[in-house]
């Protein structure tokens, strides 16, 4: 590493004069540079507002205009995107990848639409890079996430997560929106994210970018508190064979097996399949949790470039076994909740297709379709859902100082449900068609002040039309300091089962004294309801950036979320049955009694000491309130942990081996619950440790403990029928080779 390189969010930055010399060296070292840095340079190049600009063809000038060019300027897409119009060799792609990415900051897509600056993006944005994962130990994209500061990420059972971001977390928290590669992941079930199924080969991941707050202007409803954006390579970038093996005593084993290359010119092309058996964790009571399961999944990708046109068609397929012990109110004498063990069958596929095409030096659009299909049959519901997506935007440089962005999109859900006794839907087939549209403009102010307004307008069949506007200002004090501050809206729509579902959440027994004195049992039902609205949230965000050299950099953002309409429950007239044989109906109807905040901060921090010492910190504080001091609000919303502190380390021992040890702290938390109080969780810190071991250029070995400081700790429990499960220590070896 250069002396005067510096650290932003891990990445190492050497600056623009050394990276320039590195160019020089590869263009006198490999003559055909020249010709492909050129055609590159023509294709991708991107003024300081990120549209196109068409530098004149003069090859004896292209050092000169690299340097004087290139490094103030951002690039359209990602690097794996930034490629030139010419298959290389790996050898030489590697040389000019690490120039490249020296001259610039790490990139991200999420605030904006479009690629810029991590430190210049107006919003409290982290991103969890290749790099991170890998070193991390991570099997899993959940696990990834804890890295995130001001992300709730807690294990409810082997197979289950709770995440989310900036409070409101559960099993079914509905206030984060994911994306997979322009794909979104939440399922309207429940507004939230089955983050089970929600795979891909770790290996072929990017970068995961995570912003905390609303990002609805451009995302749409349901990015309420976040938006999660996972990114994975360019086929290009994944040329050659990739195998990985492991096992251990919870990743009990797992495999995974990619190869890719050119399959023409310009275009590339990978295929993947990958397997998991996770063993299962026990019962805080005692006994096996029966949760352990198996994923089965393979996918392909295709990119291809033309002259002024990139195209792009993956898909994946999968199918898994999930066990689950479930507890369920019985009907019958005593009256307890009964235990069952559910085998869960789960399985879907998708097809994405992605067409971006240049129209002129200020102007380009972009077109994306998918067809997705899942299905999922488990006690509470045999469901299977389709989902057709078509989104279309449009970047238009109009002036010197203003970039302006528009887009719509069109979205068709069809579902159906077959009968359940635990919680049936009604109707149990149905078809939803929402209709969005959205417009953001970017102005410079100055040369150091940059103004984000626009909104999104959308419209769904059961909720009508929505705003959602979105103010954002960033603002450069100097190279080394940036402050930023949003205010925006952002709203959740109703899920299907808060409008159209019933399901029983308990039975109280008879003749009890203060509870039920009455002779027959009552059955506590909840139904979801028709006049159900859309939760809405007015976010107000600050932030500061602070880069003041080559080995720290700090990251700090501090909110205020003012919630409006937020999903509550009222008691309806008991239901007296003609029968003493039959019980007595209690129910619950969904509406929008509550409102409430959320106030708090995070920080973030990189810190390197030495050339082969880096440091992660972050530090996260929230506090919830809500508005109505009842029984309910404290059974439904709980309270999120108000500190969390995360701390990684990451140790070069030699050439080839690292140590990377990774401790988390979490403080007491409160989850929401269908019981009388809301369930109450201990503190507890793990301590997470990776050793590295690369005995040849294309082998990597890893040894990873996970949870090392205490056997079994519980995280959090669901609102619901999951019974208090406690995470284990795992450890497990894994196998890496390229070929």
């Amino acid at each position: 590493m250069a002396d005067n390189s510096r650290v932003i969010q891990g990445r190492i930055l050497t600056p623009k004069a050394e990276s320039a010399t590195k160019l020089q060296w590869v263009l006198s070292h490999n003559p055909e540079a020249n010709d492909i840095l050129a055609s590159w340079i023509r294709k991708r190049a991107i003024d300081h507002r990120g549209l196109f600009t068409m530098p004149p063809k003069h090859p004896n000038r292209l050092p000169t205009l690299l340097v004087s060019l290139i490094l103030p300027m951002v690039f359209l897409c990602p690097g794996h995107q930034s490629r030139a119009s010419e298959p290389v060799g790996d050898t030489y792609r590697e040389i000019l990848n690490l120039g490249l990415e020296d001259l610039l900051d790490m990139e991200v897509t999420s605030v904006s639409k479009k690629i810029q600056p991590l430190s210049s993006s107006p919003a409290a944005i982290h991103v969890i890079s290749e790099r991170d994962i890998r070193q991390s130990g991570v099997t899993t994209i959940p696990e990834a996430l804890r890295m995130v500061p001001g992300l709730q990420v807690a294990r409810i059972d082997s197979n289950k997560w709770a995440i989310t971001s900036r409070g409101f977390n559960g099993r079914f928290s509905n206030k984060l929106l994911v994306l997979i590669d322009g794909r979104s992941v939440y399922s309207p079930s429940f507004s939230g994210v089955y983050w089970e199924i929600q795979d891909t080969l770790l290996e072929d991941i990017e970068r995961i970018e995570v912003i905390r707050g609303p990002g609805a202007t451009l995302w749409g409803t349901n990015a309420v508190n976040g938006v999660i954006n996972i990114v994975t390579k360019h086929s290009a970038d994944t040329a050659g064979g990739l195998a990985v093996v492991g096992a251990g005593n919870q990743e009990q084993h797992m495999g995974g097996l990619r190869y890719g290359g050119a399959i023409g010119d310009n275009t590339y092309a990978r295929v993947y399949v990958k397997e998991n058996q996770r063993g299962a964790f026990d019962l805080l009571a005692g006994g096996d949790a029966n949760d352990d399961w198996s994923m089965h999944r393979g996918g392909l990708r295709v990119d291809s470039q033309l002259a002024r046109d990139s195209f792009t068609l993956q898909g994946d397929i999968y199918r898994g076994n999930i066990n689950q012990t479930l507890t369920l109110p019985s009907l019958t004498g005593p009256f307890f909740q009964e235990t069952f063990i559910d085998h869960v069958d789960v399985s879907g596929w998708h097809l994405l297709t992605r067409w971006k095409h240049t129209v002129s030096a200020t102007s380009e659009f972009e077109l994306q379709a998918y067809y997705d299909y899942t299905h999922r049959d488990e006690i509470f519901a045999d469901e299977t859902r389709k989902t057709f997506d078509l989104d279309f935007q449009h970047r238009i440089l109009l002036t010197d100082n203003h970039d302006f962005l528009w887009g719509v999109g069109f979205r068709n859900v069809r579902d159906h449900y077959a009968p359940s006794f635990v919680a049936p839907i009604f109707p149990t087939a149905n078809s939803i068609d929402s209709y969005t549209g959205f417009l953001q403009s970017e102005i410079a102010l100055r040369d150091n002040i940059a103004l984000t307004l626009g909104s999104k307008i959308e419209y769904l069949e059961h909720t009508g039309l929505e705003i959602q506007p979105n103010l954002r200002v960033m603002w450069s004090l100097s190279d080394q300091h940036k402050l930023w501050a949003s205010v925006s809206r952002a709203v959740r729509t109703p899920s299907r089962a808060e409008h159209d579902a019933r399901f029983l959440a308990s039975v109280i027994p008879p003749l009890l004294p203060e509870i039920n004195p009455l002779p027959l049992p009552v059955m506590v039902i909840f139904a979801g309801s028709e006049n159900f609205k859309p939760e809405d949230l007015t976010a107000f965000e600050v932030g500061y950036r602070l880069l003041p050299g080559k080995h720290f950099s700090l990251d700090i953002a501090a909110f205020y979320n003012d919630y409006n309409q937020l999903r509550g429950v009222r008691a309806g007239e008991n239901e007296i049955p003609g029968s003493l044989d039959q019980p007595i109906i209690q129910p619950y109807y969904i509406d929008n009694q509550y409102s409430g905040a959320t106030r708090g901060y995070e920080v973030s921090a990189v810190w390197q000491p030495q050339e082969w010492w880096r440091l992660d910190f972050s530090y996260s504080y929230i506090d919830l309130t809500i508005d109505r001091d009842d029984h309910f609000s404290e059974t439904q919303f709980g309270h999120p942990p108000r500190h969390q502190v995360s701390l990684r380390s990451t140790i070069k021992l030699d050439a080839n081996i690292d140590l990377n040890l990774w401790g988390r702290y979490v403080s007491n938390t409160k989850a929401s619950y269908t019981g009388p109080l809301p369930y109450e969780i201990d503190a507890y810190t793990t301590l997470d440790a990776n050793v590295v071991w690369r005995p040849a250029r294309n082998l990597e070995i890893a040894l990873v403990g996970q949870n090392l400081l205490d056997n079994r700790h519980t995280e959090f429990v669901a609102e619901a029928f999951i019974p208090e499960t406690e995470i284990k220590r795992s450890l497990y070896i894994k196998i890496q080779m390229t070929f």
